[in-house]
């Protein structure tokens, strides 16, 4: 992997050593300049998770992506630079498939840490995996992890109350074991990513996001909500999401 090109994709300068600071640092900036997005499913482009394939495309073509190609890239990145990285899979609704999100447990400072830069609007710093009480995820949000069916359960913190993001177990997977899970959010109708276009990203006071032909944004607690015709659409790809103007093809009228 060209490290130094994926730190400079997503705004980071080396060398960085294996520390809570540095994790934090690169799963802010990463969460902040790589978007949420399923222009490929939308848009029929097959979707390799293998390395070389992701690195193409995140970091080559500054393209975003879903969780197994975030997820999948920034586990690769974190092993580069020293870290010690599982992958962890998920369930996002109590119906989910096996293998429904991919998520990573750093090992660093005697303490398990949970990262994900592949869930679209969730924590923007890594969770102590070990607490029990809510945690501090970035913007004033907070989650909690608990206890639950023989595995863990993170919630946010909402006004009417704590809401389930996704159910997960610290069993070790290699990525390969989420190629059938990939698989199916490409092509099934059940899936929620064959059925509508997102992209999100998060912002220094909030997040953009285009979900279907809707930009909505949300800074300091206000949120915004503004329907956009084809023009709209490259434009919002291009100036807020860094993105070829192009894929606008991956949102269809009405």
């Amino acid at each position: 992997m060209d490290v130094d090109r994926y730190l400079r994709r997503i705004g980071c300068r080396g060398p960085l050593r294996p520390t809570l600071a540095s994790l934090k640092t690169l799963h802010l900036a990463h969460l902040r300049t790589v978007p949420f997005e399923n222009l490929s499913v939308r848009l029929g482009e097959a979707i390799a998770l293998q390395s070389e394939s992701l690195f193409e495309k995140i970091v080559a073509r500054s393209r975003g992506g879903f969780c197994y190609e975030l997820n999948g890239l920034f586990a690769d990145l974190l092993e580069a630079l020293g870290f010690e990285v599982e992958r962890l899979a998920g369930r996002v609704g109590e119906e989910g498939i096996p293998f429904d999100h991919l998520a990573l447990k750093v090992d660093l400072e005697d303490q398990p840490w949970l990262a994900d830069v592949g869930f679209g609007d969730s924590f923007l710093l890594p969770l102590r995996l070990a607490e029990r009480g809510p945690q501090e995820g970035g913007c004033g949000r907070r989650y909690r992890i608990e206890d639950r069916d023989g595995g863990l359960l993170l919630l946010r913190e909402e006004p009417e109350g704590w809401q389930r993001q996704f159910h997960f177990t610290l069993q070790p997977w290699p990525l390969s074991a989420f190629a059938e899970g990939c698989r199916y959010h490409q092509t099934s109708p059940r899936s929620s990513f064959t059925r509508k276009t997102v992209v999100s990203l998060a912002t220094e006071t909030g997040r953009i996001t285009l979900s279907g032909r809707r930009l909505i944004a949300t800074s300091g607690g206000r949120r915004t909500e503004t329907d956009l015709d084809d023009a709209g659409i490259r434009g919002a790809l291009a100036d807020r999401f860094g993105l070829d103007p192009a894929l606008a093809h991956a949102f269809p009228a009405g």
